[in-house]
This record gives C-alpha cells, sequence and structure tokens, in this order.
C-alpha cells in the first residue's frame, strides 16, 4: 500500500501517529514523519488515521490491488 501526506495541509494534530504508530511520527511539535509504503497488514489503522485526520491530509492509495476489467474491454485482450 502506499500512502501520501500533504504537508502543507497537515497542522501536527498527530492523531495518525497516535493510530498507526508503526507508521508515523512526530518530529518535535510539527513536523510529521511517515513511511510511503505500508504493509497491507496495516490497512485498518491506515483507514482509521485517515479517517481521524481534522484536515483529511493523510491519503491511503492502495495500488497493488488488482481491479477487475473484463477481457472484452481490454485491446488486444482476449
Amino acid at each position: 500500500m502506499r500512502l501520501a501526506v500533504d504537508l502543507n495541509r497537515c497542522q501536527g494534530y498527530a492523531q495518525c501517529a497516535f493510530l498507526a504508530p508503526d507508521v508515523f511520527a512526530m518530529h518535535g511539535d510539527e513536523a510529521l514523519l511517515y513511511a510511503p509504503e505500508a504493509d497491507e497488514s496495516q490497512r485498518a489503522r491506515l483507514a482509521q488515521a485517515a479517517a481521524a485526520c481534522p484536515v483529511q491530509a493523510v491519503l491511503v492509495d492502495a495500488v497493488d490491488v488488482p481491479v477487475d476489467v473484463p477481457d472484452e474491454a481490454v485491446p488486444g485482450a482476449r
């Protein structure tokens, strides 16, 4: 899973660091540190952290999840 934090929007409320401490950490009072790649086992905690952010600065994007696309929708597929 991949995630991103809009650091211009982040206000340092640290809800993400409280809910997912393996991924997020506060450095001082305002600087947020985070791992942009997270293990799938962290999905529930990351969803909670993103939902708890008062300014919605945390974006969780599961790029590894396959999308079911019918073969006829893909040119050249059979």
